[in-house]
């Protein structure tokens, strides 16, 4: 969940644009970038490893992330990076931007390995937090120098060092510190105490699954795991609320883990149901149907049973055979049970007290079994809202499952992958003016051969890293300016050469002003409820 500082080390250039469309993102970026990336690998999530993502599509086939642009028109005011489509999927945004909408309480979080100095690819997550702030979020920056010590073996000085820079470019690119939270993991007793709550419901083998982890992997470094779930889930222990974490895609398996984990931790679970038997996601469409087919086989449609149901489900559904025949199956052990549609609100890790809560705050019709209630009168929703509520009355978290929202890796100034061991690839926020001047002036564009041939067929703005400095950072919210630069490189108008004469301009520009603001935030950096030297042991 971590911005770490490899995070954008190892990047995948931007393909051919989209054709279709008269969007500015749909004409001038699509979501399968990357595909000539030197080294790319499959598709390989690995939030502490180097891999490059070799298309962008497979996140949505093989993972289930969601396609930004489903949820772009119902975001207000949506950010630039969300309109040019460098923020390209998301996990279960919705209910954020539904809150965002309605003026209801959501959060954002990230967080920042401090293993270096803060550069441009950080920048992005940056801007991400701080957006969604001035929407009306809570807004969390943690310094992940748990994990810092932990997976990459930094010093306590030397974390010290990046952590104090990192927040010192959160605070000069727009952060409120008296309307948000900033942190460390190490002096965080209450997100550690989360952690320790959270481990009890991993185990080590699903940690060496998702992350690969082995017999060698040291015991902190799984433990700094289970401390960035917490971090995840950390802005709802007041209360549960819609919440965002803007990571790149190599982050997803955090997030994966993180849903399971909200999940685990909760109370109880709600479904819908058909009879005392429980079904699996798969057989509920089936069992629906045969329920709505009732008035064709029952001979009491007001009272249909199971075993008819039975009988007309394995007659009229001739596929998913495997889904059908364990639905058919479990009808007939049912017999003379009626199939009647019902919410389920089953035990998941409650307490015995808060089960009998349950019992008597579901009112209308219902049935009690052992393990679960079925509510007659509920549905899925009111049912949520009802658990959640006896949930929270009797010591649980409530968590709602967390969001996340993905965008791209930047291209290296030089081409190909951005690396930090690279100095000449990317730019630092502490990078002198003229130093940030220099590293544009120099680096690989999308042009043609000679400036003829640019003007007949007009550059490849998709490939190019300078124009990846326009579109995310550049242009700032200027779109107009940003559709020039590419229109003109396409069309043959824009020359490399003034086109990085002006971004290096822009650049030195942007980074004299971060960090003359960096330099106030510096003077007042001693007043925030952070503490930036740690009391740890030095080793």
């Amino acid at each position: 969940m971590t911005d770490r500082d490899s995070h954008h080390d190892d990047v995948s250039p931007d393909e051919d644009r989209r054709q279709s469309g008269d969007s500015w993102r749909e004409s001038h970026l699509r979501t399968d970038g990357g595909a000539d990336a030197a080294g790319a690998d499959e598709v390989k999530l690995d939030p502490w490893g180097s891999s490059t993502i070799d298309d962008y599509r497979k996140l949505f086939e093989q993972f289930g992330i969601e396609e930004f642009d489903e949820v772009l028109p119902e975001v207000p005011n949506p950010h630039y990076l969300m309109r040019r489509g460098v923020i390209f999927g998301h996990r279960d945004y919705r209910p954020v931007a539904d809150a965002m909408r309605d003026g209801e309480a959501f959060a954002s979080l990230s967080g920042f390995m401090p293993t270096g100095d803060p550069h441009i690819g950080h920048k992005m997550v940056f801007d991400e937090i701080i957006w969604h702030q001035r929407q009306g979020a809570d807004a969390y920056g943690l310094i992940a120098d748990m994990e810092a010590h932990a997976a990459r073996g930094l010093t306590w000085e030397e974390i010290d060092e990046h952590a104090r820079s990192y927040v010192l470019s959160l605070l000069a690119l727009g952060f409120d510190p008296e309307e948000g939270e900033l942190y460390r993991q190490s002096e965080n007793r209450e997100l550690q105490d989360l952690a320790f709550e959270l481990g009890a419901e991993a185990n080590a083998s699903e940690l060496q699954a998702i992350y690969d982890f082995d017999g060698e992997t040291n015991i902190s470094y799984m433990q700094s795991v289970v401390t960035q779930m917490a971090d995840i889930l950390y802005p709802q222990l007041d209360e549960p609320k819609p919440t965002v974490i803007p990571v790149g895609p190599d982050q997803d398996p955090h997030m994966r883990l993180a849903r399971d984990l909200a999940a685990r931790m909760r109370y109880f679970g709600v479904t819908e149901a058909f009879a005392s038997f429980e079904a699996r996601p798969e057989e509920r469409p089936l069992l629906r149907e045969a329920y709505e087919a009732r008035e064709a086989y029952a001979e009491d449609p007001e009272m249909p049973r199971c075993v008819e149901a039975a009988e007309w489900l394995r007659d009229h559904q001739p596929a998913p055979a495997e889904a059908r025949d364990s639905a058919v199956e479990k009808l007939e052990n049912a017999g003379k049970e009626p199939i009647r549609p019902r919410t389920r609100i089953f035990d998941r890790r409650a307490t015995e007290a808060a089960f009998e809560a349950l019992i008597e705050a579901v009112d209308g019709e219902k049935r009690v079994y052992d393990e679960h209630v079925d509510a007659f009168d509920l549905g899925e929703a009111e049912a949520e809202d009802l658990a959640r509520q006896v949930e929270l009355d009797n010591g649980g978290y409530g968590f709602l499952p967390p969001s996340s929202i993905y965008h791209r890796f930047m291209t290296g100034l030089t081409g190909g992958k951005m690396s930090s061991s690279v100095p000449a690839s990317h730019i630092s926020l502490l990078d002198d003016p003229e130093d940030g001047y220099d590293k544009v002036k120099s680096a690989t564009t999308g042009g043609r051969t000679t400036a003829e041939e640019q003007r007949e067929k007009g550059g490849k703005a998709d490939e190019c890293p300078v124009y990846e400095l326009y579109a995310y950072l550049l242009s700032g919210d200027d779109d107009e300016f940003a559709t020039e630069v590419y229109e003109e490189c396409v069309g043959g108008e824009r020359l490399c050469g003034g086109c990085k004469e002006q971004a290096a301009e822009l650049m030195a520009e942007f980074l004299e002003d971060h960090q003359e603001k960096r330099a106030e935030w510096e003077d007042k950096l001693d007043e925030l409820d952070i503490d930036l030297d740690s009391a740890r042991k030095r080793s």
